[in-house]
């Protein structure tokens, strides 16, 4: 069992309070939806959780299984089993996604590391997320389209098999074929390691292949409200400022 607790977590970028009490527990085998309207933070939220120092905090703490990761470096919270699919995935000029990959899992994996295997699962999980083969052995994320990139995210995901699994916006840019295929990877994922999730979205559409099992609703840089996928309809007819006063304590 692993969990993530975050604690009156304050953060700031260019002196702009983002975040401002915010608190949240996850634990394995639970997927949390985070929503809200565009500037509330939720991006942020990854952002901090994997640990880029573009954003400062100001107080509170983040622990993963009881460790203090506030000052750990992006690096040594991957080794703890985190990982982060971005919402604008970086291109990458002169190095191969599978040069990465295999440099990151030989990392990971050490001495027991066979590289037919790895080649085998490789083309495996490129199979399954419908991806041209040749684009293992391009740049990361070059001449990709913004769907192409989400999909690498994806496939970096099953390789890599993060505990502790954030995605940001996965569902942008993608045609309805394509989010259907990442849609159901990901469950696919959840259901076979039973990871935890955090997943930041805006819209229902996603929540059509991931069920998530706790919805989370972030204004003014902490959660407003907080439920079971029965919110997702409620923000469908109601809106975000239905929420305005609906503040949780």
């Amino acid at each position: 069992m692993h969990i993530l607790k975050i604690n009156d977590l304050k953060v700031s970028i260019d002196n702009k309070i983002i975040l401002d009490g915010f608190n949240l527990t996850i634990k394995s085998g639970e997927i949390h939806a985070i929503m809200g309207p565009n500037g509330v933070g939720k991006s942020t939220l990854a952002k901090v959780i994997m640990g880029d120092d573009n954003y400062k905090i100001i107080s509170g703490e983040i622990l993963f299984d009881d460790v203090l990761i506030n000052n750990l470096k992006v690096n040594e919270r991957a080794n703890l089993g985190m990982f982060l699919g971005m919402q604008m995935p970086l291109e990458i000029e002169g190095v191969s996604n599978a040069d990465f990959l295999r440099t990151a899992i030989s990392s990971k994996e050490k001495e027991t590391f066979k590289l037919m295997s790895f080649i085998k699962e490789l083309n495996q999980n490129v199979e399954k997320l419908d991806m041209d083969k040749e684009m293992i052995h391009r740049g990361i994320n070059q001449g990709f389209s913004g769907g192409e990139r989400k999909k690498n995210e994806i496939l970096q995901m099953y390789m890599l098999k993060p505990n502790f699994v954030m995605l940001d916006e996965i569902d942008s840019g993608l045609d309805v074929d394509s989010l259907k295929i990442v849609g159901t990877s990901v469950m696919n994922y959840f259901e076979l390691y039973k990871p935890s999730i955090l997943l930041i979205t805006h819209y229902q559409r996603l929540l059509d292949y991931i069920k998530p099992t706790h919805v989370h609703i972030i204004k003014k840089g902490r959660i407003v409200k907080s439920g079971g996928s029965e919110l997702v309809s409620l923000i469908e007819e109601k809106g975000y400022n239905y929420f305005d006063e609906a503040i949780d304590e």
